[in-house]
């Protein structure tokens, strides 16, 4: 599997777990730099390569009234605060091809959101920048038909393609994660990151919004990380529950350290000659 290059971090291969976090959405540029400049004080101790993620626009809520970020203009200033102060990448969704262009001059890392993963102007557009491309797995994919999503990005001449598992639709309201998933994701020679906080997410679960099962997020993240990942997508905030999007799936920054520090532990178990003998 070849690894993809992002700033001076690599992500895949032999390289060790990647954290991609952030809150969900922007909600101001002092709540955005504070926590930036936290993840980047707790990754530096556990000794883990950060790429910073929030949202300018969240255009997929579950109601008109909910919140959806700054939008694009002064959110990707924001981001650019968040690089050039702090020295992080950042990454953030796009939802349209209008907005890419805008995009990939400030985000080290372009997504394209669950919902648009079969959307091809959106991908063929997104790989036309050159930026790396972080495709989320729709929760209605399988994820060997990710491998046809990450081709229209390549087609475009974008070879630098990351897949996010983030949980399958199970019935209504909820959604299960497959671990065999991690394992058929790699299959594809493209690295594999797990979101580990949307995989808990109970989808519109509160009529208006979504609800969420934060209390599964550590052992999801570990589970993940033993099943084998390149990255963990993680979405945190200072105070969860007063957060203005997806709030009951993120995790408390102030817990974060200790949970970086077991899947960082399992990671470097896994890296280890005696495990790898183990791979069928």
């Amino acid at each position: 599997m070849e690894s993809v290059r992002v700033g001076s971090i690599s992500i895949g291969g032999e390289f060790p777990l990647v954290l991609i976090a952030g809150p969900c959405v922007i909600e101001s540029e002092e709540l955005v730099m504070d926590t930036a400049r936290k993840l980047k004080e707790i990754t530096s101790r556990v000794g883990m390569p950060l790429i910073f993620k929030s949202s300018y626009d969240k255009a997929n809520r579950s109601s008109i009234d909910s919140y959806r970020g700054p939008g694009l203009r002064e959110g990707l200033a924001i981001l650019q605060r968040v690089k050039q102060e702090l020295g992080i990448p950042v990454l953030s969704d796009v939802h349209e091809t209008h907005q890419i262009e805008s995009a990939a001059a400030v985000l080290d890392v372009i997504q394209i959101p669950a919902f648009l993963c079969r959307q091809t102007d959106l991908l063929v557009t997104a790989g036309r920048t050159g930026r790396p491309v972080n495709i989320k797995k729709g929760q209605f994919m399988a994820p060997q038909d990710m491998d046809a999503a990450a081709r229209k990005v390549e087609t475009a001449g974008d070879s630098r393609v990351i897949i996010t598992e983030r949980g399958t639709t199970f019935g209504y309201h909820n959604l299960v994660v497959d671990m065999r998933s991690l394992r058929s994701i790699r299959e594809t020679g493209r690295p594999v990151i797990f979101d580990a906080t949307h995989s808990v997410q109970l989808p519109a679960a509160q009529g208006t919004a979504s609800g969420g099962e934060r209390k599964f997020i550590p052992l999801l993240a570990r589970a993940a990380t033993a099943a084998g990942i390149d990255g963990l997508f993680m979405e945190v905030h200072p105070e969860p529950d007063k957060a203005l999007c997806d709030g009951p799936n993120m995790w408390p920054l102030d817990r974060l350290e200790p949970l970086l520090m077991q899947v960082k532990t399992l990671d470097n178990s896994l890296r280890s000659a005696d495990f790898k003998d183990l791979e069928a």
